[in-house]
């Protein structure tokens, strides 16, 4: 069976995800692009946005490993678009006509509305359905390759808490928020069923990684 993946998933010191008052132009509420910054500057990002330059080392290392292998991805309501969006019916996600994704996209949302096709590969579709009701479509939509658990921060925190993770990748990045939506709340013990390991780069975070354990 295919496996379930979140990576390249920045939170806070204080473990926020996201920041507060997420809205069309602070698609990540008052943390703007703090919790991200150590990936823009990768020599991989560079590559994803036709720019020169960019970084080597630890931190571009992790982030390429955004994409092999995957099939399908899982996203909230609120990686999607800012809210209201569901009343737009001109919404078609932050990414323009091409979106970074290349697969389908399964969107949680209580407000479904028609699948969108994309350029590059990417379809839109939309579910109000549980955590495994959404794995179930996306695996099967993925062909046997693995799934992707985009965030935001909620919806990573429900699939955790459902045992629906094999592989997290969290990066830790030395800011505090203050405020937002935390990804580590009601998940005491959650490392008991994972094996976990930490490797701090020049940067300044910490990648952390927990890997299902048989």
């Amino acid at each position: 069976m295919s496996r379930s993946h979140v990576h390249n998933f920045s939170v806070s010191l204080d473990g926020f995800g996201t920041g507060e008052g997420q809205s069309l132009d602070e698609p990540f509420g008052h943390a703007g692009e703090r919790l991200h910054e150590w990936m823009f500057a990768t020599r991989w990002w560079h590559e994803m946005t036709d720019r020169p330059g960019g970084t080597g080392g630890l931190d571009d290392a992790f982030a390429r490993r955004f994409t092999p292998g995957i099939g399908a991805e899982i996203m909230g309501a609120g990686k999607f678009g800012p809210p209201g969006w569901h009343q737009m019916p001109e919404w078609r996600g932050w990414w323009g006509t091409d979106p970074p994704f290349h697969t389908p996209v399964f969107v949680l949302t209580r407000h479904p509305r028609p699948s969108i096709e994309m350029e590059g590969g990417t379809t839109f579709h939309f579910l109000d359905a549980a955590p495994d009701e959404a794995l179930a479509a996306a695996r099967e939509a993925a062909g046997g390759q693995d799934v992707r658990i985009g965030g935001g921060p909620a919806v990573v925190r429900d699939f955790l808490a459902a045992g629906l993770i094999d592989h997290l990748h969290v990066v830790v990045v030395p800011i505090l928020l203050g405020r937002g939506v935390r990804l580590w709340d009601g998940l005491e013990g959650l490392e008991k069923d994972y094996a976990v390991e930490t490797v701090s780069s020049p940067s300044g975070v910490t990648h952390v990684t927990l890997t299902r354990m048989a």
